[in-house]
């Protein structure tokens, strides 16, 4: 609902378009051939997460081509891109790799035939159903616009390839491989991702949190079987877990406040095999979304908690307690640092007259969070939304007469050509604002 109130509150502004601008989208309409075409190249021939081999190898060309010094494999399969153009600030543009284990369905004639084995070990289609071939295409042309004007801007850009953001752990694969260390540390972090809930060209940013927290836990609820005609012999397991799901809804409603946001869904329950037994044990598995790091700590606190008590309330004591698992690494929550966040949407709203908004966080998990928390008195990041909804399907879904496909959805196809443009266009606006040259 945020979007949409946003969205016409701006669509009927108007402002004046800087000169400069006029130039950039020029040059850009003449890159838009080959970046188009990159683009489905990228999309006919998605990687799994750090299997992009590929695709790494393919980018890292384009940016030896451009003059950058190029160094592939870090943090597996990650590349980073850098060009050194005098004093001044270090700006870091990251786009994603990876693709998903999704079997596209889009209908389109470069769509992705490719297969392939994900770490689950269960083989599958792969698609770019999260848009990351149009970060790859705007990261190309970024590249290509800045490598051009060497003569408006002074400092360090460093351009990095990520892989594995679909696993949470490509970020802290290529830190944890000297990212910081190896290469130059960032002032300032910049990304963007495309929107499956806005119309393309437009933008969307989020100051402070953006993207939450995501967890993934795993409760082994154990008991004492029997025969499902003489309930009384066993601990039942099933009643157990069901109480531990039920109970865990109060996290939210009762031990979060209202104006805080927290999210705690069960997505798997799986017990037993067959009608009349009672089985020993039950597993459920939880998706646990929050923003700050003290309401995540409540959270996962309380999960165990509840797991506990649910058992010991039903005579159990003991190895015979809830196990509670909690996957480590986990995605932190996304912040937008306040000032940055303010300068390029500055910015950007001058040069996207009409298209800019300010949005609400979403519930969705991004490890760009990594790169702020790697330093963050030193290190300022912003990732904006690029809609990506093709104007006739945005048009049919207000008006209730189409539902749209989200991100990861096998029939997800953005209006690529304007994703692409526009996001190439805001990340190089947005590094000449952040990287002047002296008396420029």
């Amino acid at each position: 609902m945020r979007i949409g109130l946003a969205l016409a509150g701006v669509c009927g502004l108007a402002f004046a378009v800087p000169a400069q601008a006029d130039e950039l989208r020029d040059a850009l309409a003449q890159d838009m051939a080959g970046l188009v075409e990159l683009y489905q190249d990228l999309h006919a021939n998605p990687e799994l997460s750090f299997q992009e081999f590929n695709t790494a190898k393919k980018l890292a060309t384009r940016a030896r081509e451009l003059g950058f010094e190029v160094t592939e494999g870090v943090g597996q399969t990650g590349v980073v891109a850098v060009m050194k153009n005098g004093d001044g600030p270090t700006v870091m543009l990251r786009a994603d790799m990876d693709g998903l284990p999704v079997q596209e369905q889009t209908g389109l004639p470069f769509a992705s035939k490719a297969r392939g084995t994900p770490a689950s070990g269960v083989e599958s289609g792969i698609m770019h159903a999260c848009g990351h071939d149009t970060h790859m295409a705007a990261w190309v042309g970024a590249a290509q616009l800045l490598a051009e004007r060497k003569d408006q801007w002074s400092g360090t850009l460093v351009m990095i390839l990520q892989p594995a953001e679909e696993l949470g752990l490509g970020a802290v694969a290529m830190l944890e491989d000297g990212l910081y260390e190896r290469f130059p540390k960032p002032d300032y972090v910049l990304a963007f991702h495309d929107a499956a809930a806005a119309p393309a060209g437009f933008i969307g940013y989020t100051p402070g949190f953006a993207l939450a927290n995501v967890d993934s836990v795993d409760i082994t609820v154990k008991g004492v079987g029997g025969h499902g005609a003489y309930p009384h012999t066993t601990k039942d397991p099933i009643v157990i877990a069901s109480s531990i799901v039920m109970r865990l809804q109060t996290l939210v409603s009762r031990e979060t406040s209202p104006l805080d946001s927290a999210v705690v869904t069960v997505g798997s329950f799986r017990a037993g095999a067959k009608h009349n037994i009672i089985s020993d044990e039950a597993k459920l598995q939880l998706t646990v979304r929050s923003y700050s790091d003290k309401t995540r700590a409540a959270l996962l606190e309380g999960i165990e908690r509840i797991a506990k008590a649910e058992a010991m309330a039903s005579g159990l004591s003991g190895d015979l307690l809830p196990v509670v698992e909690i996957e480590d690494p986990y995605t932190p929550a996304t912040y937008n640092s306040p000032e940055l966040t303010a300068d390029i949407a500055e910015v950007l709203t001058a040069r996207f007259p009409g298209r800019v908004f300010e949005t609400d966080p979403v519930m969705g998990g991004e490890d760009f969070s990594q790169f702020r928390r790697a330093d963050p008195d030193n290190v300022q990041t912003l990732i904006f939304w690029v809609g990506g909804v093709p104007q006739a399907e945005w048009e049919k879904a207000q008006a209730g007469e189409a539902e749209l496909p989200s991100l990861h959805s096998p029939f997800w196809a953005p209006d690529a050509e304007k994703v692409i443009a526009t996001a190439t266009e805001a990340l190089t606006a947005a590094t000449l604002d952040l990287m002047p040259k002296a008396g420029g």
